[in-house]
């Protein structure tokens, strides 16, 4: 049986005035940024206007329900739900005219962004002006064809172009994408797309903007039909579009505001001076932790992170991991490390957040490099060979000859390749390919080889 639909009129919530403009409108940032604009003390002042990537459907959905939408926070001993109201206009990626208008107006103070290290086309000089959507977008903002723009990067430079050449002040730019140095990444994208666009008014405003870096994070699942269901049994009422996520909730922000905004400080974020060892703490603990248990965890058969971490030898060698990473992690605050390792057990082990390890293996040549190698390069250094890193290694080697979950990789032809045939040509072939130092290495060809003829059936 249907339950009432979601909408304003009905539940007493007026919307908030646009103030943030929002990029990658899905369901990482509707428990993320969203929720903690609807959770500051002052959010009846900050109303959120998100957009999509590609997809129009989310955005319809959304629409209909006025942009509300059902956070279910998923704990070991239950559902909590909740109905977010900061979203008060949800739109396709491809309204561009809409996204550059808002921008552009006074009003908003804020635009936040999450689309993907991907979706930043990064390249030498800030970006990859060969590739065909960016190549398309320089020539469209050179026309002043708005609407044709594809790229989240061309996009931006459109909106803060328009603001520029209409005299409003800069605004913050607070990317919340899981890479490091976010902040530059998307200042050098759009600055590069500026030049290439001989837009020099935008460039010469650029430098008054507020470029903040941050670290986020929360795990957030896909939303499946049983979630909807799960709403509709649980609340009594139909959304379309719920989004399912963890109780632990992490933001760090680092940069400056030209203009004002949201009090995201009353709900738990944290503005620093220097966002790098947080970036480092969550790549290494937990993005290393995550590859740990999804080549590992894969090649004994196992299909979540929970499943994983309840394997007696998954939690040793994760145990392992962070203690070999953890001598690397300086400038956090006394007892920042041990207490983060207790609340990634406790979210690791929540066995009602299905975190499927056949997603954390995808890309595994770009995650590697800045998950697992720092650690054991530090500890090359000091002429030792750090056990859990080379296992991971070894694990991973495993997976693209076929054992474990299946291979989802950009590279993924070329690895495969790198990986058949005898492990004494395979190893340093697939090494060498994450940096071609460990292929010379050979104490670390050979501890990687034992690793993976261990976890070989």
């Amino acid at each position: 049986m249907n339950g009432a639909p979601l909408g304003r009129a009905a539940r007493g919530l007026p919307a908030s005035p646009v103030r943030i403009v929002h990029l990658g409108l899905g369901g990482f940032s509707r428990a993320h940024q969203v929720w903690a604009t609807a959770h500051a003390s002052d959010a009846d002042d900050w109303g959120v206007a998100g957009f999509t990537g590609r997809s129009t459907a989310l955005a319809q959905r959304l629409t209909a329900q006025d942009g509300l939408y059902t956070l279910v926070t998923r704990a070991a001993d239950g559902d909590r739900l909740e109905v977010v109201p900061s979203l008060v206009e949800a739109r396709a990626g491809g309204d561009v005219d809409r996204l550059v208008g808002l921008v552009a107006d006074p009003e908003v103070q804020v635009v936040t962004l999450t689309v993907t290290e991907a979706g930043y086309h990064r390249g030498d000089g800030g970006a990859d002006l060969a590739h065909p959507a960016v190549a398309a977008d320089v020539e469209a903002l050179r026309a002043g064809r708005v609407a044709d723009l594809a790229t989240a990067p061309g996009r931006l430079a459109a909106g803060l172009g328009a603001r520029a050449r209409a005299g409003v002040a800069p605004l913050a730019v607070v990317p919340c994408d899981n890479l490091p140095d976010n902040a530059a990444v998307v200042r050098d994208a759009v600055t590069a797309l500026a030049r290439a666009a001989g837009d020099t008014d935008l460039l010469g405003w650029l430098g008054g903007v507020g470029w903040v870096t941050t670290m986020v994070d929360r795990i957030t699942p896909a939303t499946t039909d049983e979630d909807v269901a799960d709403v509709r049994r649980l609340g009594g009422y139909d959304d379309a579009a719920p989004v399912v996520t963890e109780p632990f909730t992490e933001w760090v922000l680092a940069g400056s505001f030209p203009g004002k905004r949201p009090a995201w400080e009353s709900t738990g974020a944290r503005f620093v001076d220097d966002v790098a060892p947080y970036e480092r703490r969550k790549l290494w603990l937990l993005n290393g932790g995550h590859s740990l248990l999804a080549y590992v965890g894969g090649a004994r058969g196992h299909a979540t992170v929970a499943d994983a971490v309840a394997d007696p030898g998954c939690r040793a060698l994760l145990e392992q991991w962070w203690d070999e990473a953890a001598p690397g992690l300086t400038g956090l605050p006394e007892g920042d490390v041990p207490a983060y390792r207790t609340a990634l057990l406790d979210r690791f082990t929540n066995p009602r957040i299905r975190h499927l390890l056949a997603q954390i293996v995808a890309d595994g040549s770009q995650k590697l490099p800045v998950r697992i190698l720092p650690t054991l390069r530090a500890a090359r250094a000091e002429g030792r060979v750090p056990v859990a890193a080379v296992t991971v290694l070894g694990a991973w080697v495993a997976h693209l000859r076929g054992h474990g979950t299946p291979v989802r990789d950009a590279a993924a032809d070329r690895l495969r390749d790198l990986a058949g045939g005898p492990l004494d040509r395979a190893v340093p072939a697939v090494l060498g390919a994450l940096d071609p130092a460990l292929a010379d290495d050979p104490e670390v060809v050979a501890a990687v080889r034992a690793a993976t003829t261990d976890l070989l059936p």
